[in-house]
């Protein structure tokens, strides 16, 4: 296994264990903050999902009454009462944070009068696919919210997934094998010493035994 390339000091040794202590630590904010980010992401795409297929459905239904106003009243008849449709839809975003993460917050105001066009000119098939499209704008902010949300806290994820695998997989493990490492050249050391002291005292005695049996 790889290890970091420095010299086996205790300095070093001191060093690298709080950098161990250091990444073990971070680590464990990353994971929660991984389980975090995965429970949110879950309730959030399903939630989006759930409203997206409404959406879908509703926007059927309002292109099916819309061929019904048009089978009845006309294209052009049908395109005349649109153009008197002329409101537009202010948005207002705002962010709160999940996590670090800048999760938007959209409110919609304005919107198309529910009766635009004139009673006597159209068709019941008209008024029914323009209530169709109005509730599908009303869901289209909230829809967009969610969709946003959910990109942005998988984009979160992916990000703190590759740094939780980083610290478990290559930094942690770099740094536990430099202290092993260290700590075993140290205790060498200090074995190769001892040795060496005790040699050295051996000789000191045997010198002095010789010394007297003069």
């Amino acid at each position: 296994m790889a290890r970091i390339n420095v010299p086996p000091t205790r300095s070093n040794l001191l060093r690298m264990k709080q950098e161990l202590q250091f990444a073990r630590e971070g680590y464990d904010i990353l994971d929660r903050k991984r389980e975090v980010l995965t429970t949110e992401l879950m309730r959030v795409a399903r939630d989006a999902e759930a409203l997206q297929r409404k959406v879908w459905d509703l926007l059927a239904a309002a292109y099916q009454a819309l061929e019904k106003a048009q089978m009845t009243m006309g294209r052009e008849r049908v395109e005349w009462a649109a153009l008197a449709v002329n409101k537009t839809i202010e948005v207002e975003v705002t962010y709160h944070g999940v996590m670090g993460v800048p999760i938007p917050t959209i409110q919609a105001h304005g919107g198309p009068p529910e009766m635009p066009y004139s009673l006597g000119d159209t068709t019941t098939t008209l008024d029914e696919a323009s209530a169709a499209f109005r509730e599908v704008l009303n869901r289209v902010p909230e829809l967009a919210e969610l969709m946003v949300s959910v990109w942005r806290l998988a984009g979160e994820l992916r990000k703190t997934q590759r740094r939780v695998n980083a610290l478990q997989y290559i930094f942690i493990p770099e740094y536990e094998e430099t202290v092993s490492f260290i700590e075993s050249s140290l205790d060498e050391r200090e074995r190769e010493e001892t040795f060496r002291l005790k040699w050295l005292k051996n000789k000191l005695e045997k010198q002095g035994q010789s010394a007297e049996g003069r």
